[in-house]
């Protein structure tokens, strides 16, 4: 079992690169993880938000399987405190099926990525870019697993 990291274009805030990377290192000791960077979807300014939505989904098709578990980190998702998002982790993981999350790109998904992902996980009911997103979400990730092994990074 696998966990991948599905991003829409490359990290490109300074600090939001290096917490992403930060915490993707600390989350290689629990999960194996790996990252995929899609490129980003040429000519943007003549696009209208649902083709460039769809554009983006061509892409991250691509990376899915049939049998892979596809969570959609976006704002109309399921949102848990970090204790539960531990206990939601734990219970994904013990299936074995591999989980793949998905950021979109700053309009967020189309129809069509969302009748394929198998769940949809918001951050928070306040709108981050979807660079912040990253970063936010690997550190609770990582939040996650050391509420998992019991360890002291997390205060309740």
């Amino acid at each position: 079992m696998k966990t991948t990291f599905i991003l829409n274009g490359r990290t490109t805030v300074g600090f939001v690169r290096e917490g992403v990377e930060e915490y993707l290192s600390r989350l290689r000791h629990y999960l194996p993880i790996e990252t995929i960077v899609l490129p980003e979807v040429k000519s943007v300014k003549g696009l209208t938000p649902s083709v460039q939505m769809e554009k983006e989904a061509d892409l991250t098709l691509k990376h899915i399987a049939p049998t892979d578990h596809v969570v959609l980190l976006d704002e109309h998702g399921k949102e848990f405190r970090s204790v539960e998002l531990a206990d939601w982790l734990n219970k994904r993981l013990a299936r074995n099926r591999n989980l793949v999350f998905v950021v979109g790109g700053p309009f967020g998904f189309s129809r069509r990525m969302k009748d394929r992902a198998d769940e949809l996980l918001s951050i928070s009911r306040l709108t981050f870019s979807h660079q912040m997103i990253r970063l936010l979400f690997l550190e609770q990730l990582y939040r996650a697993c050391t509420i998992l092994k019991g360890e002291p990074y997390h205060h309740e």
